[in-house]
């Protein structure tokens, strides 16, 4: 098959879109679009997020301020607004007021929700590292809210429901998620086991 050799760039797609907010010194919720967002650790369960600190970010500003920020994951019906999120700055204007969002005070942390996301993680900033054009901040998520709607009969996240925004950095686009494909855990297990017999058979 053949390779071909390609500029150095952030090969993240695809990877899933999440919303971060915060308040300001003045108490005024904040919120930003990330595209870069890892789970980071189960015990304590935390969520890595990379910020461009190049850039003039109000968001950022607010979260290291606060020592605290939300993490919400959009819908791909709310694709206009979370598109705005990112390409608006909070020092221009009021981003979420624009939209007619509105907010509630997290209960573990001091941070806004967004009401209108149907999941959201507080978090507390544990840890900050800056790589290079990007702080990296890991939050030990705190409380997760979710809405009934998209939670199956055992409280489980049901992705088809929640219809999370994939961000598709190399062609600058917005996709929804696909069709399932297989069992996780399974399909590996019966291939394993497969091959263990073919390495009996072979004795």
């Amino acid at each position: 098959m053949a390779k071909k050799e390609l500029k150095l760039h952030p090969v993240v797609a695809p990877s899933e879109i999440v919303v971060v907010s915060a308040y300001d010194e003045d108490g005024r919720a904040d919120a930003c679009t990330l595209a870069f967002y890892m789970v980071s650790g189960l015990k304590p369960l935390c969520v890595t997020i990379a910020v461009n600190a190049e850039k003039k970010r109000k968001t950022l500003k607010s979260m290291r301020r606060q020592n605290a920020f939300t993490l919400a994951f959009p819908g791909t019906d709310q694709i206009r607004e979370t598109d705005y999120l990112g390409v608006e700055s909070g020092y221009n204007t009021d981003k979420l007021k624009n939209l007619g969002w509105t907010v509630s005070r997290a209960k573990t942390v001091h941070a806004p929700l967004i009401n209108e996301m149907r999941l959201s993680l507080e978090c507390e900033i544990i840890h900050t590292v800056t790589i290079g054009s990007h702080i990296h901040i890991t939050g030990e998520v705190r409380r997760i809210l979710a809405d009934e709607s998209i939670l199956n009969e055992n409280d489980n996240i049901v992705l088809e429901k929640l219809k999370p925004i994939i961000y598709d950095e190399e062609q600058l686009r917005y996709l929804g998620i696909g069709t399932k494909q297989g069992d996780a855990y399974k399909t590996g297990a019966a291939l394993k086991k497969e091959m263990a017999g073919l390495k009996e058979g072979s004795l």
